[in-house]
């Protein structure tokens, strides 16, 4: 369809996630129709990908308030953390160090499954992450369709947690779960959620806990939460419902928060890679 000076096609990428968004040249302002087309097509496909962009930091910014209100970056509760700059809208998602310090953060490896900010009191609605420069191989980001994944619980383990939450924490780990009986989380960004969403704006339920950021079922003993989250963490990465990224330098990809999972494979911790992070403002959870 033409919408404006933009000639917009999707290209569904996957059975269950994934879309990539053709003829919008994200380096100049979009008309209203396309940027409402564009919204509609990440509340469809979960998660949206734009090719071949070649974007400065204002373009990527006014990419992000197709979505609503760019977030600003937030300092760890402990004053601990990964390198990079704070208070400013951008993360670099890097390995790259500059005068002995991490120019941003998340840098080597591989990273388990997560929400971005599910442990804020208002998880953000939608991250967009921009290629700059990629390892050899690896490197590759799978989303899962957290709808789809709610879908697939048993019915018994869905009516026992039912009008629970999950305690999310986040201490910048990658590949490993808190122990919260070796950890004090008043200094530890977290937050008790739903383990069961409803959508903000499809109003569909999704499941909404992560391998990496999910520590606790409310009203559950340790074993009956660790047995409900491990069998819950399985069928949210079950593979026919995630969708693997293979990028290129100049891809734009966009994901909804709210109903999806990411995760990022290794890559050649001795190579650069750098990716530039914006996320869009949120709002609270509900049942």
């Amino acid at each position: 369809m033409t919408l404006a000076q933009d000639t917009l096609e999707i290209v569904k990428l996957h059975s269950h996630a994934g879309a990539e968004i053709r003829g919008v040249d994200l380096t100049r302002p979009v008309s209203p129709e396309v940027a409402d087309a564009i919204d509609r097509a990440l509340g469809e496909h979960v998660v949206i990908v734009f090719k071949k962009q070649n974007l400065g930091e204002q373009d990527q910014l006014r990419a992000a308030e197709i979505f609503g209100k760019v977030a600003i970056r937030r300092r760890p509760l402990s004053g601990d953390g990964p390198g990079g700059e704070f208070d400013t809208p951008f993360m670099f998602v890097t390995n790259i160090v500059e005068n002995g310090k991490p120019i941003g953060a998340f840098g080597d490896g591989e990273m388990w499954f997560h929400h971005d900010t599910s442990y804020y009191p208002e998880p953000h609605r939608c991250t967009l992450l921009y290629a700059q420069k990629l390892t050899t191989w690896g490197g590759e980001t799978c989303f899962s369709n957290m709808y789809e994944a709610f879908n697939r619980i048993p019915a018994k383990l869905r009516e026992k947690l039912e009008g629970r939450r999950v305690l999310q924490i986040h201490d910048y780990k990658r590949r490993e779960r808190l122990d919260l009986s070796k950890i004090d989380i008043s200094k530890v960004r977290h937050n008790w959620q739903p383990i069961f969403i409803t959508h903000p704006v499809s109003g569909k339920r999704a499941l909404f806990i992560s391998r990496l950021m999910s520590a606790k079922i409310e009203g559950l003993s340790h074993e009956e939460s660790e047995d409900a989250l491990n069998q819950l963490f399985d069928i949210s990465e079950t593979p026919e419902i995630v969708y693997e990224h293979k990028w290129d330098i100049g891809d734009l990809v966009v994901w909804d928060n709210w109903c999806s999972i990411h995760m990022r494979k290794d890559f050649p911790r001795e190579e650069p890679r750098l990716m530039r992070r914006l996320t869009v403002e949120g709002q609270a959870m509900r049942f």
